[in-house]
């Protein structure tokens, strides 16, 4: 009898073993609706986040993101065209989950949304796998932000200096010069890597960007994720969960990593779609409250890590009319650690980069910049800002010379006060001599000769 029993238990161990070898059983279900971009399915149970392959009447299927459910029904937002999709489709669940491929063999490469190649440099032989919506990453294991990084713009490395590590939003309406001043900051930052997200833009500024901006020797040391504006909006907003893939990659490897997004509103407008298209009502201006919950989720994987590697993030966010009060650009300010703000106004008159000093800040300026910087800084906002407040008068001619010692020095410094914040796109300054420029300028002694009495 134990003989026996011993072989039955060796035989079911066996069978066992064998049926873990078989697939899972999977449940296809079929497509019954499709409005605008929305698929609805039946029949098939996947977990929201979860691929699928749609067959079609071409020889491809179709992928597909699953973004919500209700009751039996399965939503899902296509990440490619849906030409070719017919009644009755079969909806088979894959066992993949989105991920980035990786690697250093990205370096000088142009990707899009999925991590195809959109340069004709063969195949990409990268092959690491991380999840495309990253890992949540410990607070309190954030090294705190103690060093400056020179971004090769004068106005903003003395009086807006930005931490290595830092998170920034430059907000600008079209047609102001953010993309030019995003190129400088790419030519002249000192970073191990630059990782560049073009998402919803134009598709003429890619080759623009990688050929003209960047250049030979600016791409030997970047990566460019493009899904312009004709992309689903699912595939752009994995452009951007990629792009930020890439840079957690290099910055897991202890590089110093500068990770530009142009931009986080299309970013938000792409979640708005979804959101919309599978019934969420909308909250703030058409924006749906998803939209506020995806941006941190986004703008938190940048900063510092322990190993020494950092992210430094810049996330343009479009203003529509120029109001700063947009919903998306007031999320931003909250969420991240300072803001450039570029006026219409100042581009209109010539004066480039457009940065309006006085709405902009950096707060984590005074964590990395000495005491005497600082009073230079202040000073510096002071006499911009006196001058900028009576400005109607001045130029009306009914300020009167001496009437106010704080005016009169204010006009005996806008002349260099102005010059010192333009830069032309193919100069770079750096920190250092930016710094000495500052200090040299603020200590011209006022020339009293020009200050007529208050009586004349």
């Amino acid at each position: 009898m134990q003989l026996r029993s011993s072989i039955w238990k060796e035989r079911i161990s066996a069978y066992r073993e064998k049926m873990g070898d078989l697939p899972t059983l999977i449940v296809e279900g079929k497509l019954t609706r499709m409005v605008g971009l929305t698929l609805e399915a039946v029949g098939c149970q996947v977990a929201v986040g979860g691929r699928c392959l749609i067959s079609s009447i071409s020889s491809a299927p179709i992928e597909a993101e699953v973004v919500g459910f209700s009751g039996d029904k399965t939503y899902l937002m296509p990440s490619g065209e849906v030409h070719g999709i017919v009644p009755n489709a079969k909806v088979i669940p894959s066992t993949q989950a989105y991920e980035a491929l990786v690697g250093k063999d990205l370096l000088g490469r142009v990707v899009d949304g999925a991590g195809n190649p959109l340069d004709d440099k063969g195949p990409l032989r990268a092959e690491t796998r991380v999840p495309l919506r990253g890992r949540p990453m410990n607070p309190l294991r954030r090294p705190p932000i103690r060093e400056p990084l020179d971004v090769g713009v004068r106005a903003i490395n003395t009086l807006l200096t930005v931490g290595r590590g830092q998170r920034l939003g430059l907000f600008a309406g079209s047609g102001v010069g953010k993309s030019v001043l995003l190129g400088m900051m790419t030519r002249y930052t000192n970073a191990d890597v630059v990782v560049v997200g073009l998402i919803g833009e134009r598709g003429r500024e890619v080759k623009e960007f990688t050929d003209t901006i960047l250049g030979t020797e600016g791409m030997a040391r970047a990566v460019v994720v493009a899904t312009p504006a004709d992309n689903p909006p699912l595939m752009r907003m994995h452009g951007a969960m990629l792009a930020t893939s890439i840079a957690e990659y290099f910055r897991d490897q202890g590089k110093r990593v500068l990770l530009l997004m142009d931009s986080l509103t299309r970013f938000a407008q792409a979640q708005r779609e979804i959101a919309l298209a599978i019934g969420e009502p909308p909250a703030t201006k058409g924006y749906p409250p998803s939209v506020f919950a995806k941006l941190p989720q986004l703008v938190e994987r940048a900063g510092t890590t322990e190993n020494g590697g950092s992210i430094t993030a810049f996330y343009t966010v479009l203003t529509e009319g120029d109001d700063q009060q947009d919903p998306i650009a007031d999320a931003a300010r909250a969420i991240l650690d300072g803001h450039f703000v570029l006026s219409r106004k100042l581009a209109d008159a010539g004066h480039y980069p457009a940065i309006d000093i006085e709405a902009s800040i950096s707060r984590v300026m005074t964590e990395i910049t000495d005491e005497a910087h600082q009073q230079e800084v202040r000073r510096f906002k002071q006499l911009y800002s006196c001058y900028q407040q009576n400005r109607d008068l001045i130029n009306v001619g009914a300020y009167t010379r001496g009437s106010d010692p704080e005016v009169d020095e204010a006009i005996e410094f806008y002349p260099q006060l102005r010059a010192f914040l333009q830069q032309n796109i193919s100069e770079s300054v750096d920190f250092q001599n930016g710094r000495q420029q500052l200090s040299a300028l603020l200590s011209q002694p006022m020339v009293a000769s020009n200050v007529m009495p208050a009586d004349q």
